[in-house]
């Protein structure tokens, strides 16, 4: 169970990451035709605290890891 909590969160948080951090999250909508969603999702108090609850997410596994 925790592999599978670990694996989700380290691929949460790369993809939060890079939505938040690099124009990805635009092209993406763009390419499949959801642009009107950009004003919605491409905001800090959106993706921000998605990144952080994958951040959790993450340090919780490697504590249940660890124990």
């Amino acid at each position: 169970m925790s592999n599978r909590l670990l694996g989700i969160g380290v691929v949460g948080t790369i993809v939060a990451g890079l939505c938040c951090y690099t124009p990805l999250l635009p092209v993406v909508l763009g390419g499949v035709g959801l642009t009107a969603m950009l004003d919605i999702l491409y905001r800090d108090a959106v993706l921000l605290p998605i990144l952080a609850g994958f951040l959790a997410l993450t340090g919780y596994a490697f504590w249940r890891r660890k124990r």
